[in-house]
């Protein structure tokens, strides 16, 4: 089957790992402080917003640092904290400090399935801001032209079924005629329940046998055999 439309995750499947954690995460935790104290006036409505989320209405701004710092070392989704990193990351794909990694084979089978007019989604944790960023500072130049929407957890958690079928809703395509691709097994069974087509992107690791499809690269998802 040649799904009408595709939707990828980042981590693990565009893009490494290593590229987030590594380089997006600590790049933006070394910034937090002075960006935040540097833009104190103009942060207002996000630093109410870390009030809001940790319960305390009387954090001054170094108490809002502190929160923000911590869950980022906690890894948590958090609504203020994914903004303010996006903020941070501008700056740094904007003055050439940072380059977005997506494997040359995912560069590859995007502009292939775009060129056979397959449209294509990102679904990610990181925030649409955030995945335009990366997407448009790429090594491999700007993508988002590739791209026709982004989805983050806005429209819900990724391990959520529902948010699956929202996103349908909203490409307005039967899930059976979506393709979700991960690299984590929990967000394929959310989307396999929600009725979507879903692939295994294992990288760097031999292939293993269970419940889903599981391929080691883009070019094995949809082979041009397929469009023959």
């Amino acid at each position: 089957m040649i799904p009408r439309a595709i939707i990828t995750d980042i981590e693990g499947t565009t893009s490494s790992l290593s590229f987030v954690h590594d380089v997006l995460f600590p790049y933006s935790r070394a910034r937090i402080a002075d960006h935040v104290r540097d833009h104190a006036d103009r942060l207002g409505p996000l630093l109410a917003d870390v009030r809001t989320e940790a319960g305390d209405a009387g954090l001054d701004v170094d108490a809002c640092i502190i929160q923000l710092i911590a869950w980022q070392d906690a890894d948590r989704k958090i609504g203020p904290l994914k903004t303010l990193q996006g903020m941070i990351w501008a700056e740094g794909f904007a003055d050439g400090s940072l380059q977005g990694h997506v494997y040359p084979d995912a560069v590859a089978g995007l502009r292939r399935w775009n060129a056979r007019r397959i449209s294509l989604y990102v679904y990610s944790s990181g925030s649409v801001a955030a995945q335009k960023l990366l997407f448009g500072h790429s090594v491999a130049g700007d993508l988002t032209p590739l791209f026709s929407g982004y989805f983050d957890t806005a429209i819900g958690g990724k391990k959520d079924a529902a948010s699956y079928r929202a996103i349908a809703d909203a490409i307005d395509l039967p899930p059976a005629d979506i393709l979700f691709l991960s690299d984590v097994e929990a967000e394929l069974a959310a989307a396999q329940s929600a009725g979507l087509a879903v692939t295994l992107l294992v990288r760097d690791a031999p292939l293993p046998d269970g419940a889903y499809r599981a391929v080691g690269d883009f070019d094995s998802i949809l082979p041009e055999s397929l469009f023959a």
